[in-house]
């Protein structure tokens, strides 16, 4: 291949795929809208390489945002979304466009507007400065909403205890083989669906997923050695005393080395309603170091 053929190649190949939603693009260029409908949206960062970031975008919209159209004994709603990631100088990174569907029987459509509809799109992306556009489309009203937002993608440095996000889940659970990596909310073989609220019911139990990288292995045994505490405390009291701690090491996390994977679902029952605080303190026992993220949660009162 011709030095013009390859440099041909790598121009289709950075070329973003053609997009469908026109209308949507339109609203994201133009940067004039009327936001008509309101919707939450958060980014995870997990280490892919030394230079790559898996950045799963998650999309959460109250179905009563939505327009449902009743059929047959059908409710049915359809959300057009349209997403692009640039960098500051304009340049296109990527897009992604979806339908996010929602279909119920009719008898359960009250019901159904008390939850919500949930959308994840994962994009690797290298270590930089972003920005992020997100237009939703109502199919049956035409209602629009837009997010625009920084999208500041970390840097694991190389030797340097660090962590993924620590996520917070309803829902995580391994998945078959063949669905490894694939689909929404499955990060390499967990499906890890984010509670964007982190409010959870005295019933639920409370998904953990985090990753930890660069653990120090030990030239002989070619293991890491490293201690996990978790705390659970109350209201953001630093000087209270955890209502829930417990410890792991990781030898009892099997096959490891420089790299963990914490995968936990914690039973909320014997917490009262409030609002707590998770700190997962993570020591290298090996490299003599020691981190510490945490997330904050709620938990809500029982139904009466």
């Amino acid at each position: 291949m011709g030095e013009f053929e390859r440099l041909e190649l790598y121009s289709k190949i950075q070329q973003a795929p053609p997009v469908k939603f026109k209308d949507l693009e339109a609203v994201v260029s133009s940067r004039i809208v009327r936001n008509q409908m309101q919707f939450e949206y958060h980014f995870d960062f997990l280490r892919v390489t030394g230079d790559t970031v898996l950045v799963p975008i998650t999309i959460q919209i109250p179905n009563r945002q939505l327009s449902f159209l009743q059929k047959q004994g059908i409710a049915s709603a359809a959300i057009n979304l349209f997403g692009r990631i640039t960098t500051l100088g304009g340049r296109i990174v990527q897009t992604f466009e979806d339908v996010i569907a929602r279909d119920v029987p009719d008898t359960l459509l009250q019901q159904s507007l008390r939850g919500v509809s949930i959308y994840q799109k994962a994009i690797p992306l290298r270590s930089g400065l972003y920005r992020l556009d997100i237009v939703l489309k109502d199919v049956n009203s035409g209602n629009v909403g837009v997010v625009n937002t920084r999208l500041a993608v970390p840097r694991f440095e190389e030797n340097q205890l660090s962590t993924s996000s620590l996520i917070l889940a309803d829902d995580i659970q391994r998945v078959a083989s063949k669905d490894i990596a694939q689909g929404m909310f499955v990060l390499g073989d967990t499906k890890v669906r984010p509670k964007l609220h982190a409010e959870f019911a005295p019933q639920d139990k409370l998904g953990i997923f985090m990753q930890i990288y660069n653990l120090k292995v030990d030239d002989k045994t070619h293991k890491s050695d490293a201690s996990i505490e978790y705390r659970i405390t109350k209201d953001k009291d630093k000087e209270a005393q955890p209502v829930l701690k417990f410890d792991e090491t990781s030898d009892k996390l099997g096959e490891h080395g420089e790299e963990i994977i914490l995968e936990r679902a914690l039973t909320l029952g014997a917490l009262p309603p409030g609002k707590y605080k998770l700190e997962i303190q993570v020591t290298d026992n090996l490299a003599k170091q020691t981190i510490s993220p945490s997330a904050e949660f709620t938990v809500t009162a029982a139904p009466k």
